[in-house]
């Protein structure tokens, strides 16, 4: 199944494997560096892979998450995202840019001024070994739609510079996925942390908006921390209601991650071990859903596909260690 083609909106893809969105801070001040064309060149040629993510790039300063971490904040980065566009694009891949806001898993001394986030309430789960957290503080009304409008200003560059689609991140606890997490959104106006409506407005809100600047015809995909696997958190089942949300909102596809847990789940490194919560969305929504996690092999890959986990597979760590892994997998085929 892995070698089939499928379309996200309509993006047309050759096959069903994916270029994870692994941060590799290896931008300069976070411009596209020569390191970022290298990475990317290796990775995707001979079209091995169908739809190469780009890594999270912050929307605006304050929501940056490391020193190292790539900028869509401004309108001069378009010139070098152009450049890691056509890199990829001569390759024969699909490419779309993930953008993203940290909100309170802004690390101490990133930033000179306040961090944000949904309630001034740090992740409670959040692994020290991954540096201490700024304090934040609690949201106004018109921070919320500041942010928003910087969703909607990244989504257009992402689009002047030529890539395919657009992902919003609304994972590993930043800042869209705090809003979503009972654990760090004790709000109590529309945005509130006790009611699913709440906790998936701001991420609704964005999708809308950004679909409304960017068209019907350029595919919007959504990262999504559908469940925290920790006491007082969100759930698998909290997740399809509002992947169903997110569906109705505008998105083209889903690809599903942790929330406040990261991209790790304690003790599991078993392929694909987010399926738990990929498997269930899969079986409501009508759009394309990504899983990542733990797949070193295109036999775990084939058999999460076959078991109806995804509809599309994600590769990070795999392919970070090794530029030719995905070229190896389809070696026997070519």
């Amino acid at each position: 199944m892995l070698e089939q083609g499928i379309k996200i909106g309509k993006m047309e893809l050759a096959n069903r494997l994916v270029m994870a969105p692994l941060c590799l801070d290896k931008s300069d001040r976070g411009r596209v560096s020569d390191a970022l064309l290298t990475h990317y060149d290796e990775r995707t040629r001979e079209g091995c892979v169908g739809l190469a993510v780009i890594e999270h790039c912050f929307v605006r300063e304050d929501g940056r998450f490391s020193k190292n971490q790539l900028s869509i904040a401004r309108d001069e980065d378009v010139a070098g995202f152009r450049k890691l566009a056509d890199t990829i694009h001569k390759n024969g891949c699909k490419t779309i840019v993930q953008i993203s806001h940290a909100g309170g898993a802004v690390l101490q001394g990133m930033y000179d001024g306040d961090a944000i986030s949904p309630s001034g309430i740090a992740n409670p789960i959040w692994k020290k070994q991954r540096g201490e957290l700024a304090p934040s503080r609690a949201m106004t009304k018109e921070d919320i739609r500041e942010i928003i409008e910087c969703f909607v200003k990244a989504a257009l560059r992402v689009k002047a510079a030529g890539f395919d689609g657009v992902m919003i991140h609304s994972a590993h606890g930043y800042l869209l996925n705090q809003f979503y997490s009972p654990l760090t959104n004790k709000r109590t106006d529309d945005y509130s942390g006790s009611t699913l409506e709440g906790r998936t407005l701001l991420t609704r809100q964005i999708i809308r908006a950004v679909r409304m600047v960017v068209g019907e015809d350029f595919p919007l995909v959504l990262r999504f921390g559908g469940c925290d696997y920790a006491a007082g958190g969100s759930l698998i089942g909290d997740a399809v209601r509002a992947a169903l949300m997110y569906q109705e909102a505008g998105i083209d596809a889903i690809d599903m991650s942790g929330g406040l847990c990261f991209f790790t789940r304690e003790g599991r490194n078993d392929p694909g071990y987010f399926s738990d919560l990929s498997g269930p969305v899969k079986q409501e929504v009508s759009i394309p859903v990504i899983l990542a996690g733990g797949v070193k092999t295109r036999e775990d890959a084939e058999k999460l596909l076959a078991d109806g986990k995804a509809d599309l597979i994600s590769v990070g760590r795999a392919l970070a260690a090794d530029p030719g892994w995905a070229r190896k997998i389809w070696s026997q085929d070519r």
